[in-house]
């Protein structure tokens, strides 16, 4: 397994029944999470906000007490917005921290190598940027596309957060799809990729995404932007019943021919109270 055990500004405390615990920064906040099925502590501290799920779908934040709108968490050297979303999120997803990390070092064992050549990174569903961040961090060029306008806007935010908007970072409101077909078709290349799609979705214009018919094709279209002296491929899924297995075969069929590694492990935070580790998803990595 992955895990994300670097942080000091996020903390899950404790989690079970269905709930985790989690400190950001200085706030904490109790949000539902399907994996905890085991129970949770009955000495739980005093939350600042708490959500409840609704019965017929969605949910809403409790607050126990006035909170910001929204506040700033830092992780090593980057500095990321957070703020309770109607749908139980924070904009953050901790736990993408150990890929964050990978993906830093495979730019630096590139630029060791080739310090006078661009390292060039296409982020795919690329939400709020916390991958942007950490690899604009490290001095690679990237490209951000997302089919959200305002998460777009966050990833900008969060940029600015870091005070990194002197980096070489271009944002994309667009179907991923659509943008790598045209990143092909202009024979762009790219050192390193990565993507993180929703179970299912729709693009800017309406376009439908579902992960079990639109994964492979992506990839494989992906795969045929990167350069001769790519470095990695990386494959994100929070998809249920999705086991991390796949995402190592479809990496394996995609990119096949170029050699390399495949490696694939579930993702996951540490708990706390008792050691435990709590699963977050799953990722694929491809190394050049």
């Amino acid at each position: 397994m992955f895990i994300a055990d670097n942080w000091k500004d996020y903390e899950i405390i404790d989690a079970g029944g269905g709930d985790k615990l989690e400190r950001w920064g200085g706030v904490l906040l109790l949000r539902p999470d399907p994996q905890a099925v085991w129970p949770i502590s009955e000495r739980l501290p005093a939350v600042d906000a708490r959500y409840i799920r609704s019965n017929t779908g969605g949910g809403y934040w409790d607050y126990k007490r006035s909170l910001p709108e929204s506040w700033s968490i830092a992780y090593r050297d980057l500095k990321f917005v957070v703020r309770p979303t109607g749908f139980k999120h924070t904009g953050l997803f901790p736990e993408q921290a150990v890929n964050w990390d990978f993906m830093r070092s495979e730019v630096r064992r590139f630029k060791e190598k080739h310090p006078d050549k661009p390292f060039r990174v296409l982020n795919l569903f690329a939400y709020t940027g916390g991958a942007t961040c950490a690899l604009a961090a490290e001095g690679a060029e990237v490209v951000h596309v997302d089919a959200a306008k305002s998460i777009v806007q966050w990833a900008k935010a969060n940029i600015a957060e870091c005070g990194l908007e002197d980096r070489p970072v271009r944002f994309i409101v667009d179907d991923c799809m659509k943008f790598v077909l045209r990143e092909a078709r202009r024979g762009r290349r790219y050192e390193g990729i990565l993507m993180d799609p929703p179970s299912y979705g729709r693009g800017p214009d309406g376009e439908m995404w579902r992960i079990e018919t639109g994964l492979y094709p992506l990839v494989e279209a992906a795969a045929a932007l990167l350069s001769e002296e790519a470095s990695f491929f990386l494959i994100n899924s929070y998809t249920t019943g999705l086991a991390p297995t796949v995402l190592s075969d479809v990496l394996r069929v995609a990119l096949g021919e170029r050699g390399g590694t495949v490696v694939s492990e579930e993702v996951g935070l540490p708990i706390t109270r008792g050691g435990l580790i709590l699963p977050c998803g799953a990722t694929g990595r491809w190394v050049g």
